[in-house]
């Protein structure tokens, strides 16, 4: 059995734990994946790499509207592919050969592990390992749902789809979260026929109201959108393409496709790593239980020296969640006299697709039980893309700003934006939030750039009939 300082479990965001006060202790790095977890590999940065081609190949048919005739020749599916990959993987080498080679205080083990005691682990080839301090970063992985067929090796997850050989003629995406709405842009984009099965509606339901059914009109435009669908089968067809079997408000159906992509959300790795012989606490949906400094729980108490992060241990399943989080573990690590507890008060999230969405805070639906709760008024005001000068130059019809706040106070409640670059027009909003500018003085204490397509937070701003105005 060997024994280090600390133990992480995870090479994502808690690879970044490893600091220079870790220098002269015995560190140990467990992941049995590939390097570099799934932000880096199988998610946010590879997918976003897919999804600006994908926005170069749109721009023909987003041009023409506006009068100018331009042409989509040819997308070069493994040219994209490979160009990302060999990025991808080169940091994911890089990163591995790092902790495995060249620093002396650090041990990596590419294996699976599992606890089994509160201190104690053990790798899937009988290696035991204990630790003063041990940090579960596991992260999560898809959710295959039980359907007939599922294991063929035409269906794919997001794991594995951005690796495929040939760009599919036709694809069926199950599922109508965020990761179905960004892979259902990118294939449309790229030429593909997509079909998106969701098993109710509207698509990215967890969202505010009015963005999901605004995003639902929009995307069925652009793909056969079926909600309140559920796909019951899949068979393999002689020529190697997929039926899939499908049940609707319609009926029974079938659908031919070449690809189908299962979107249907992620489970934590807590199954995996036997959390349950520690005694650890967990929620009901699986995550690693943890107070907000982090810290492991057992029987609601939290356990000395383990701490967990990331999509294993949080409802958001956000890199830079995960990152926040790191930063707060590294800190209570050194400094188990001073913890700091993590914020998660304010936590922004963005879907790239098209068009883009990007949140902040409460829904509507949130907002005003929040309000009627506390016995104060609700402000709501709805700004269009299209009402603003920039929006104007677009010939923008869908995009939008939605704004809740306290009607007294104008204290900001939610922001939600669909539309161009709504993950950037957003970004003063949470910073409103964050450090309390109420919506008066943050529209009217500065200037907004005219006619930047900024414009429409800030009329948005206005919009809202707050006691500040």
């Amino acid at each position: 059995m060997t024994h280090f300082d600390l133990a992480i479990i995870g090479s994502g965001s808690g690879n970044s734990l490893i600091t220079p006060e870790w220098d002269s202790k015995k560190v140990a790095v467990i992941d049995g994946g590939t390097f570099g977890g799934t932000c880096l590999n199988v998610g946010c940065i590879p997918t976003k790499m897919f999804v600006y081609p994908a926005q170069l190949a749109a721009v023909p048919g987003e041009a023409a509207r506006l009068g100018v005739d331009q042409t989509l020749d040819k997308v070069h599916w493994q040219g994209i592919r490979d160009r990302i990959f060999t990025r991808i993987d080169a940091i994911s080498a890089g990163g591995r050969r790092y902790r495995a080679e060249e620093l002396d205080n650090v041990t990596l083990y590419d294996r699976h592990v599992r606890f089994i005691s509160e201190h104690a682990l053990e790798t899937d080839d009988g290696q035991r390992i204990t630790a003063d301090q041990i940090v579960v970063a596991a992260g999560s992985r898809p959710v295959l749902p039980d359907i007939p067929g599922i294991n063929l090796p035409q269906v794919h997850t997001s794991d594995t789809v951005m690796r495929i050989p040939d760009l599919p003629d036709r694809i069926l995406i199950i599922g109508g979260g965020y990761i179905a709405a960004e892979f259902g842009f990118v294939f449309s984009a790229f030429g593909a026929q997509v079909t998106m099965a969701a098993r109710s509606g509207p698509l990215l339901r967890a969202l505010d109201a009015t963005v999901a059914e605004r995003f639902t009109e929009a995307a069925s435009k652009e793909w056969d959108v079926r909600l309140d669908t559920q796909v019951t089968a899949l068979t393999e067809n002689p020529d190697g393409s997929v039926r899939a079997d499908l049940a609707g408000p319609q009926g029974k159906a079938t659908l031919d496709v070449d690809l189908v992509l299962v979107a249907t959300g992620r489970v934590p790795n807590t199954d995996r790593l036997d959390v349950a012989a520690a005694g650890f606490d967990q929620w009901p949906d699986g995550r690693l239980a943890v107070d907000e400094f982090q810290r492991v729980l057992k029987n609601g108490a939290p356990v000395a020296g383990v701490w967990g992060l990331g999509d294993v241990s949080s409802d958001f399943q956000l890199k830079h969640v995960a990152n926040h989080e790191a930063r707060t573990v590294a800190h209570n690590l050194l400094h188990p006299g001073a913890l700091r507890a993590s914020d998660h008060r304010f936590v922004p999230s963005a879907v790239f697709s098209s068009p883009q969405i990007a949140s902040v805070g409460m829904t509507e639906e949130e907002a005003c039980a929040d309000t009627e709760a506390r016995g104060v008024e609700l402000a709501l005001a709805v700004q269009e893309y299209g009402s603003t000068a920039y929006g104007w130059a677009m010939e923008d019809t869908t995009g939008f700003v939605k704004l809740l706040a306290e009607k007294e106070s104008g204290r900001l409640l939610g922001a939600h934006i669909m539309g161009h670059e709504a993950s950037m027009l957003i970004q003063p909003l949470i910073q409103a939030m964050s450090f309390g500018l109420d919506a008066h003085t943050m529209a009217s204490g500065q200037y907004w750039i005219h006619p930047a397509l900024t414009e429409v937070v800030e009329n948005a701003l206005l919009s809202l009939k707050t006691g500040k105005a």
